[in-house]
């Protein structure tokens, strides 16, 4: 049997995506920015895709700029804004240390370039506190980078009470939200959101497109030139049947969100029981109510997670260590590790993600193999 728990790396593509995006990998192959029929044709699924993407956060649709994924959304989002805020003075930004890689590696190149950064604890849960954001705050802070649920551990951000505190003091607000797309209810017209990533390969959508939704009011520098695509905030011919297939993932994600979200707590349900059941020694990394349903870290004391991901690895079972986009590395999780929960929790800590295909009979199954494998490498 094989199993796959490792949802927050990447979903497989959901059929109906795959459907709607095949005539634009072979019929429908025009340029957009051509100006003939062939183009024209594209442009304007393009258009509706775009107004789809929109609608579902309640944006308007010139304020989406499609990328490549959401490492680029978070890159663009990041340095487009503070290289324009150089201008005016302002070179401060403030972040939380348990971000993805994708935020504190640009964060890093931003320091290199004289940008000051401010890295705000978490507590033990993962949790920001305003006040430690309020208190990071300098008069040349120009923005603040949080994101919505976290990748690893899945605790949710109190997003509104720190966008609200970013409105007062003038200070532009970007979330990541590529975790949460899909499972939490984003609304920026409500939410007091300037800038969102987001990516389609954790909704059922093809890899290698994402957008980044940017408030109409937002003045970034472009990352990318050499055309007038998007609106020249991102030059180059578009990913047309990524597009096209990301659009689809998230109507799809919107039609079916409050099932799915049934779905997984069902599964998150059976994990915890049958854990308990088996009297297996664990401890949950994250907050156990304020977190990403399809998300769940636990920490098993005494056991090595690398050693323990290859036993399920060999038994059929996926799971992983944390981020998808430092696996392959023996480098620990700097999300674990700014819990401050000590090592042990650290080099035994595994992550376990749900998805729309998994049964609460293949979460049975699982505990099982992990009891006699924590068993048998407890003897060990």
């Amino acid at each position: 049997m094989s199993i796959y728990l490792d949802h927050a790396a990447t979903t497989p593509i959901d059929p109906r995506v795959k459907e709607a995006m095949d005539p634009y990998l072979e019929f429908a192959f025009g340029n957009p920015s051509s100006i003939h029929a062939y183009g024209r044709d594209v442009r304007a699924a393009i258009d509706v895709a775009r107004e789809t993407m929109a609608h579902s956060i309640h944006a308007d649709p010139s304020e989406i700029v499609f990328t490549s994924g959401g490492t680029e959304a978070d890159n663009m989002a990041l340095r487009g804004v503070m290289v324009e805020a150089r201008s005016s003075g302002k070179k401060h930004l403030i972040t939380s240390q348990i971000e993805h890689h994708a935020i504190l590696d640009t964060c890093e190149y931003l320091e290199k370039l004289g940008f000051e950064v401010t890295y705000v604890p978490v507590d033990d849960s993962g949790r920001v506190h305003l006040q430690d954001i309020q208190n990071a705050i300098r008069p040349d802070t120009a923005l603040i980078s949080i994101m919505v649920g976290n990748n690893e551990i899945g605790t949710l951000q109190p997003i509104r009470e720190i966008g609200g505190l970013a409105r007062e003091r003038g200070i532009l607000f970007h979330v990541d939200a590529v975790q949460a797309l899909g499972l939490e209810e984003i609304n920026v017209r409500d939410l007091p959101i300037d800038l969102m990533s987001i990516s389609a390969h954790k909704i059922y959508g093809p890899k290698g497109i994402g957008a980044l939704y940017v408030h109409k009011k937002v003045k970034m520098m472009p990352q990318m030139f050499g055309g007038y695509q998007e609106r020249k905030r991102r030059a180059g011919t578009e990913n047309v049947p990524g597009i096209i297939g990301f659009a689809k993932a998230v109507e799809l994600r919107m039609q079916e969100r409050e099932r799915y979200r049934e779905h997984l707590e069902k599964l998150r349900t059976e994990l915890f029981r049958a854990l308990k059941e088996k009297q297996i020694d664990f401890v949950q990394n994250g907050h156990a109510d304020q977190s990403l349903l399809h998300i769940v870290n636990l920490s098993f004391p005494g056991i090595d997670s690398e050693t323990l991901l290859m036993n399920l690895d060999i038994a059929g079972i996926a799971v992983s260590s944390g981020s998808a986009c430092t696996s392959g590395t023996i480098r620990k999780s700097h999300v674990i590790q700014a819990l401050h929960v000590g090592e042990e929790r650290v080099d035994s800590a595994i992550r376990f993600s749900f998805g729309q295909s998994n049964t609460t009979e293949e979460i049975s199954y699982v505990v099982d193999i992990l009891t006699n494998t924590i068993q048998r490498l407890s003897k060990t």
